[in-house]
């Protein structure tokens, strides 16, 4: 590892169309809208060159991108689930988005500089057997996105599941507030206070994006966050988002309350800070133009974000969390 280059980015989608036996799935209805496009560009792939080359491009190019960054050593690439009917079995035609643990864990054995990051919907019948195989497989965290997935992390239905992940040591990175990357939410279940269940049961728990938008019962989301973190030590936060022109203010906010500080991880959500939708234009009234200018003149989007948080004061405490919580040494 380069000096320097030490910082794990705990948050980094990845896609597939099912071209090359991937497995594979995004809804028609995605497919049709004007995000799939700008995603895809950002990953650096079209859909022709995905048909010709196979899904496992889209990781290729994360891999080679990532191995340029200066800063950035690792990333863990997320899988997807789908949604889960009542008999248990994968529902694709209420599915956004699917990206199956099989083909991710398989494919990111090739680079060293990938991480496993699983993904399974609890309301599969065999969910705690796949659980299982996920750790198994080096998986070093479980992601959920509950609003398109449709889990209620508040159902006790789940118990089973928390506890094996309790067992395993492996956490639970989940989103938290609004979603507006997909054609369709449900918004309700991103409430943070619905983590009170996994958390009671000492799951650690990482709140994607730090519940940095929407309301829920009259409610900020952000400060029914924070109530949270008052009451449960194991649950923590990436900063992945945060920058993002729609949320503006949400960092400086989080960054205020350095109690929280050992427990905030890096993380991008690429591909969307490669889409234009982070810039460090945005924060003319913070940062000097010289600064400003000068971090938008680095070509790598893994050290362009980190000179950005970095000048928006996250300290080398925070970068190096990850680290210590991604359990690195899995694979």
């Amino acid at each position: 590892m380069e000096a320097g280059k030490n910082i794990i980015d705990i948050h980094c989608h990845t896609a597939g169309i099912g071209a090359g036996g991937s497995g594979c799935f995004v809804s028609p209805a995605l497919r049709k809208s004007w995000k799939y496009r700008i995603y895809l560009r950002a990953f650096g792939v079209t859909e022709k060159d995905l048909v010709k080359e196979g899904d496992v491009l889209v990781l290729r190019r994360l891999s080679e991108k990532l191995a340029q960054s200066r800063r950035v050593a690792a990333a863990v690439a997320l899988a997807m689930d789908g949604v889960v009917g009542e008999d248990g079995e994968l529902d694709l035609a209420k599915t956004e988005i699917y990206i199956p643990n099989e083909f991710l864990a398989a494919e990111v054995r090739r680079y060293p500089n990938l991480l496993f990051g699983a993904s399974i919907n609890p309301y599969r019948k065999d969910a705690v057997k796949r659980l299982q195989d996920a750790a198994a497989g080096g998986a070093v965290l479980i992601k959920w996105l509950p609003s398109i997935q449709h889990i209620d992390p508040a159902d006790q239905r789940l118990i089973p599941f928390y506890l094996k992940l309790k067992e395993l040591g492996l956490p639970l990175l989940t989103h938290t507030g609004e979603e507006s990357s997909f054609t369709w939410t449900r918004d309700e279940l991103g409430d943070p206070e619905r983590l009170r269940l996994p958390l009671s049961l000492g799951v650690t728990v990482i709140a994607a994006h730090a519940a940095s938008n929407g309301r829920n019962e009259g409610e900020r989301n952000h400060d029914r966050f924070l109530r949270l973190c008052r009451e449960y030590p194991n649950l923590y936060a990436d900063i992945s988002a945060l920058t993002q022109l729609n949320r503006p203010g949400h960092l400086q906010r989080l960054l205020k309350h350095r109690e929280l500080h050992g427990r905030l991880l890096y993380g991008t959500d690429m591909p969307l800070l490669n889409t234009g939708i982070v810039s460090p234009y945005a924060f003319l009234g913070r940062l000097s133009p010289r600064r400003i200018l000068a971090i938008a003149r680095i070509d790598n989007p893994w050290d362009r974000d980190v000179a950005l948080k970095e000048a928006l004061s996250v300290g080398n405490e925070i970068f190096a969390n990850s680290n210590k919580l991604a359990k690195a040494d899995r694979r």
